[in-house]
């Protein structure tokens, strides 16, 4: 079995198990507790949040705990929402192929009056921060561009963006869920305010995550209850995931020279393979994205049909977002870019792991060639592509 779809979720490190079989086991109090067993999960608690902070550049006091991306996301965005609502700013500025945790959210702040401005992420699938800087009003309060794409694996100019909102006083979020672990990440370089991120994108485990807000910046909290996470975050703290979290961060961050030059080498022999197939592209620029993503449409071919032949022969992909993989709809990040729905319904997304060789990544080539030319072999789309009944867009 060969798995390539890391960026819907990856295998627990070793570390990151070990960590958090040890705290189940022996650091089994409540963090909140004053009594011996409470301070011990306590200490856990908060050499974590340290251990993450620095891992990003942050001060610990500007980490918060939680459930995971889409959570952090949620809450970053409806902070800012209402800091912008208190000084009667009530426009946000974000983009097009987001995560649906970011666009859902700006769906309801548009119900409760914001105006949302989404910004073009163009044929390479990167925003361009000129458009960025023209579309900040006087009654901006927050831009929230992704780090990395989740789909198409582009890495966005978040320094520069972040310089510009800085220049303007607006309040600038990054969903990093993708990019944290993976790519150098700094918030203070990167001028960002409010930062997302996910432990199962980075080997930790699933159902946590991190929010960091700059210090002053008050958020809004969406769980109420106890004072936990100072206030911010109601509830007793995932403990043992917390300290596996920060043990899978530390350690990837320790490999990642090493992680990334091999994963680039088998990312550009993938693409340099697949591109061998007629009618096919990549998604996104070719050289601005994670070192482990490729994303390609095949035309005349159906995405969930190539999937299923691709399981069928031990390798594990997907066309998307993990997140929307019971949709019949093609990709939101897609048409973003540009792609037709006929071509995006053709998609197909390989996020590499470290552990991936020469060897597997030949066999995803050959399969991918074999089970394309297959489909084609009895598709009606592509008889009439071929025919000249239809014109080929790629």
């Amino acid at each position: 079995m060969i798995y390539a779809d890391n960026a819907a979720t990856t295998r627990m490190s070793e570390k990151a198990i070990q960590t958090m079989t040890t705290l189940l086991e022996e650091t089994w109090g409540n963090p909140s507790s004053l009594y011996e067993h409470g301070q011990k999960a306590k200490t856990v608690l908060e050499n974590a949040r340290a251990e993450i902070a620095a891992a990003i550049g942050a001060d610990a006091r500007e980490i918060t705990f939680t459930s995971g991306g889409s959570e952090a996301d949620n809450q970053a965005i409806r902070s800012a929402a209402e800091i912008g609502r208190a000084k009667g700013k009530m426009h946000i500025i974000s983009t097009a192929f987001e995560h649906h945790a970011v666009l859902h959210t700006l769906e309801r702040l548009k119900k409760e009056g914001f105006e949302i401005t989404l910004l073009d992420v163009h044929e390479n699938g990167l925003v361009v921060p000129s458009e960025v800087e023209a579309a900040i009003r006087e009654d901006t309060c927050l831009v929230t561009i992704m780090y990395a794409n989740n789909e198409i694996g582009t890495i966005q100019p978040i320094r520069e963006i972040g310089e510009i909102c800085r220049k303007k006083n607006v309040l600038f979020h990054t969903d990093a869920v993708q990019a944290i672990g993976h790519i150098p990440v700094s918030v203070i370089e990167d001028h960002i305010d409010l930062l997302s991120s996910s432990a199962h994108k980075f080997h930790g485990p699933k159902g946590v995550g991190f929010l960091y807000a700059k210090r002053g910046i008050r958020l809004t909290p969406l769980i109420e209850g106890g004072a936990q996470e100072r206030g911010r975050r109601a509830g007793t703290e995932n403990v043992p995931g917390i300290g596996a979290m920060a043990a899978a961060l530390k350690e990837s961050i320790e490999k990642m020279p090493e992680n990334t030059a091999h994963l680039l080498r088998m990312r550009d022999r993938l693409i340099a393979g697949l591109s061998e197939i007629p009618h096919c592209a990549l998604n996104g620029d070719a050289e601005k994205r994670l070192p482990g993503n490729v994303s390609f449409c095949f035309e005349g071919i159906e995405g969930e049909s190539l999937l299923l032949m691709l399981d069928d022969m031990g390798i594990q992909a997907s066309s998307g977002s993990a997140c929307t993989s019971g949709s019949l709809d093609p990709s939101h990040v897609l048409l973003a870019i540009g792609r037709v729905h006929d071509v995006a319904h053709g998609s197909l997304r390989l996020s590499l792991g470290e552990d991936i060789t020469e060897e597997q990544v030949d066999e995803i080539i050959r399969s991918v060639k074999e089970v394309v030319t297959s489909l084609r072999g009895f598709s009606p789309v592509w008889r009439d592509l071929t025919s000249g009944k239809k014109p080929f867009i790629l």
